[in-house]
């Protein structure tokens, strides 16, 4: 079975697409993929800047909600059509969509928000749609997140010791797989999210986001504004906890320096965030016990950030998602290709003990192709791991 995976992260960057070919002959144990297709479609940069604007503190309109939510769908559709016409038909689509809104009361999630209007892609590809995959498990007590836990403890099934699996996107999140015990799975905190912020709304280069760590390598963290940001009662939480970018936001960067009497400049103000990443990170990592770091997502491009964690972490291998078969700057798409998969078979794609719901829970709402909709049959058992391959074009 082939199947599209695709999303737009807290970066609202542009939308990350993965194929992966499924063993069609699996029956129980180890499911086999091969990843054969991955893509970065960059958002117009028009849509980009609307959609940033639109996010919390920021007030909205039903109407710019309703606008957003078609022109995302057709920017979806259109990267899932170019992936077909590059890599060949799939079985089913997997649309993330873009998260415009995280609902976190205290120590629970109460709703989530995704939106890109699922029948654009199904109309443009001819090809069913899986979509809102988050919300089940809202409703079964979790957070909704992260769900690429379920691909993180397949992944790392067969590592002897404690592994921590990390993705930097927008906000940094963690799973800790230690063998046979139960998984644990949570947000951290800010990724990328504050020095995109800061980079965005100072204007300090055209990307949007501190490319290669330059602005950070350049400037002193300043300890004070760090130690104020790392007492924010967000980190004290217990664990399974999801957060996004209704916590942290420029608003945010600049009440922090307020509290803290003190205005570094640009470059001082991004390394001390890009600190502040390391260090939550860091203490989670030893926290866990971990013997094994394995990072994907944006982040692991900034080698600011990627330094900081091996300094932080000493007695810890810190490699990439890329040595077990998932693309970095690919891995969530590829997770929610997995996700889609299990729902096809009728199998729960959620790990209850990652995101804290009362159990698993079959995942997401599909919207027909071009023809009847016709799923496989139903398979007794999930599988226990998972082995990806590269499939090179």
């Amino acid at each position: 079975m082939r199947i599209l995976g695709m999303i737009s992260g807290t970066s609202h960057d542009g939308i990350d697409v993965g194929v992966v070919g499924f063993d069609p002959a699996y029956a129980g144990g180890t499911l086999a993929g091969a990843v054969e297709y991955t893509a970065v479609t960059p958002y117009p940069s028009g849509l980009r800047a609307r959609l940033v604007r639109a996010l919390p503190p920021a007030a909205v309109t039903f109407a710019e909600v309703c606008e957003l939510d078609t022109l995302i769908g057709q920017s979806f559709a259109e990267a899932a059509g170019t992936a077909i016409e590059r890599a060949g038909p799939v079985d089913l689509i997997v649309s993330h969509g873009q998260t415009v809104f995280h609902w976190v009361d205290g120590p629970r999630a109460r709703g989530t928000l995704q939106i890109g209007a699922p029948a654009w892609i199904a109309e443009r590809t001819g090809t069913p749609v899986l979509s809102d995959v988050r919300v089940r498990d809202i409703t079964a007590g979790g957070h909704g997140a992260p769900l690429v836990c379920l691909l993180d403890v397949l992944l790392l099934a067969g590592h002897p010791g404690t592994a921590a699996v990390l993705n930097v996107g927008g906000i940094a999140n963690m799973t800790v797989v230690r063998g046979p015990d139960e998984p644990l799975a949570y947000d951290i905190g800010p990724g990328n999210a504050l020095i995109d912020a800061v980079v965005a709304d100072r204007g300090l280069n055209a990307d949007g986001f501190d490319r290669d760590g330059r602005i950070a390598a350049s400037g002193t963290v300043d300890e004070r504004l760090l130690a104020v940001l790392l007492d924010d009662p967000f980190y004290r939480l217990p664990a399974p906890r999801s957060t996004g970018k209704e916590l942290f936001h420029g608003a945010y960067v600049e009440d922090a320096m307020a509290r803290a009497g003190v205005r570094p400049d640009d470059a001082g103000l991004v390394a001390t965030l890009t600190e502040l990443t390391v260090r939550t990170v860091a203490r989670e990592v030893t926290e866990s016990g971990a013997d094994l770091l394995v990072v994907s997502g944006g982040g692991c491009h900034n080698p600011v950030l990627m330094d900081g964690l091996r300094r932080a972490c000493p007695g810890v291998t810190v490699t990439f998602s890329d040595d077990y078969g998932a693309p970095a700057d690919a891995k969530e798409a590829i997770a929610f290709a997995l996700i889609g998969w299990h729902t096809a078979h009728g199998l729960p794609a959620t790990v209850p003990a990652g995101t804290g719901a009362r159990g698993p829970r079959i995942l997401g709402a599909l919207t027909p192709g071009s023809g009847p909709l016709v799923l496989p049959a139903p398979l007794p058992e999930p599988p226990r791991a998972l082995k990806l391959t590269r499939r090179r074009p």
